[in-house]
C-alpha cells in the first residue's frame, strides 16, 4: 500500500495514543517531503555495502512513509575477526532519511550512534539473526536537541540464535520508537534494555513488540525513564504467545523515576497469549526519588543536586543490568555517564 492510500492512525491504538502521526510527520501529513540521506560510516570494524530492505510491514504507516522518503539505504554484513563493531550515523538538513540492514552471521556486537543538527530524522533498521549466533546491537539516539525523530526497528531472530538490544535515548526533542522482534525458530532468546533520559520538554515514545511464533523461546524487556522539568516518557509493549508456542518465557517490565510534579510517564504493557504452556509475566512502576536514598547520600556529604545526579545514573545504569554482552553495556554506560555529566554542568 502507498502513503497517499493510507488513513491517518486512529488515536485509539496505543500505538498512536500518546504521539499522534500528526505530531511526529515533518511538515503536512499528506506531504512526502524531499529528504537527504543520513551518512552511515563505520568507526570501526567491518564495511558497509550499498542497498537495504525498504519496506517489512507493508501495513505500518511509519516504514511504508520511510520508504517513499527514500534516502540512504546501506547494509552490514558481520564477518569473522570484529567481535565489536562501531557505526556512525549522521542525519543534517531539513529532513534526513536512512536504511540499515544488518546480517550477523557471527557472535558480534554492533553499535549504532546517531547524531547531527537534522530538523527531522527518519531511520529505519532492519535485522537478521542466523541460527546459533549469539548477537548483540545497541543503539544510542544523540540527536541535537531540538530535532524529531521517527525510528523503526524489525529483527528475526533464529533458532538456537540470542539477541541483545540495548537503547539509550538521550537526544531529539520529540522521539517516536517503534521496535519490533519475531523469533523463527525454537531455542532462541531475545533480551532487550533500553534506558531514556527526558529534560525539559522533551517527549520520548517507545513502542516495542515482541512476538513469539514458535515454542520453547524466551524473551525479556526492561524499560527505565527518568523524566524531569515537563519530560513526557511513554513504554508501550506488546507481547504475544501464538497458538502451539508452548514452552515460552517471556516479561517485560517497565519502571520511571519522576523528578519534578510536572514530569509524566506512562506504561502500557500488553499480553497476548494463545498458548497453555508458557510463563508471562509483566509489570510498571513509577516513583519520585527516594527520600531515604537521597537523605543517606546527603548525610556523606553530598549536596541534592549531586545526590539526585547519583540516583539518576544509577537507576539509568541498572536498566542495562539484564544484558551480558559487556562490550554493549560499557558502551551503553558510558555514552550516560558522558550525557549526565554534561547535564550536570548546566
Amino acid at each position: 500500500m502507498k502513503y497517499a492510500d493510507m488513513a491517518v492512525p486512529s488515536r485509539a491504538l496505543h500505538l498512536w495514543r500518546y504521539t499522534p502521526w500528526a505530531r511526529i510527520h515533518p511538515s503536512n501529513v499528506e506531504e512526502v517531503p524531499e529528504a537527504n540521506g543520513v551518512r552511515f560510516k563505520v568507526v570501526e570494524g567491518g564495511e558497509l555495502v550499498d542497498g537495504a530492505p525498504r519496506i517489512v510491514d507493508t501495513s505500518d504507516i511509519g516504514r511504508v512513509f520511510l520508504s517513499e522518503l527514500g534516502g540512504a539505504a546501506m547494509t552490514f554484513q558481520s564477518s569473522e575477526g570484529h567481535d565489536v563493531v562501531h557505526l556512525q550515523a549522521i542525519a543534517s538538513g531539513h529532513v534526513a532519511v536512512g536504511h540499515l540492514h544488518l546480517s550477523l552471521n557471527h557472535d558480534v556486537a554492533v553499535i549504532l550512534h546517531l547524531s547531527g543538527e537534522a530538523d527531522w530524522c527518519g531511520l529505519h533498521i532492519t535485522g537478521e539473526v542466523a541460527a546459533n549466533v549469539r548477537g548483540a546491537f545497541g543503539f544510542v539516539n544523540e540527536l541535537a536537541s531540538n530535532g524529531k525523530l521517527l525510528h523503526c526497528e524489525d529483527w528475526s531472530i533464529a533458532r538456537d540464535a540470542t539477541l541483545e538490544l540495548g537503547g539509550l535515548s538521550i537526544g531529539g526533542f520529540r522521539c517516536k520508537s517503534d521496535i519490533r522482534s519475531r523469533f523463527q525458530g525454537s531455542g532462541a532468546a531475545l533480551t532487550q534494555a533500553i534506558s531514556a533520559h527526558g529534560t525539559q520538554q522533551r517527549h520520548i515514545d517507545h513502542h516495542i513488540e515482541i512476538h513469539h511464533d514458535v515454542p520453547h523461546t524466551d524473551s525479556s524487556l526492561n524499560i527505565h525513564a527518568a523524566c524531569d522539568d515537563q519530560c513526557h516518557a511513554i513504554g508501550t509493549g506488546l507481547l504475544t504467545i501464538a497458538k502451539g508456542a508452548n514452552h515460552c518465557d517471556a516479561g517485560q517490565v517497565f519502571k520511571n523515576l519522576l523528578l519534578s510534579e510536572k514530569a509524566r510517564a506512562e506504561s502500557i504493557p500488553e499480553l497476548e497469549v494463545l498458548a497453555d504452556e508458557v510463563a508471562a509475566a509483566h509489570g510498571a512502576a513509577s516513583a519520585p526519588v527516594n527520600p531515604d536514598q537521597l537523605h543517606y547520600l546527603m548525610s556523606r556529604g553530598l549536596d541534592e543536586e549531586t545526590a539526585v545526579a547519583l540516583l539518576i545514573e544509577g537507576f539509568m545504569h541498572d536498566g542495562f543490568s539484564t544484558l551480558e554482552n559487556q562490550a554493549l553495556v560499557d558502551e551503553m554506560r558510558t555514552r550516560l555517564t558522558v550525557h549526565l555529566e554534561c547535564e550536570l554542568k548546566r
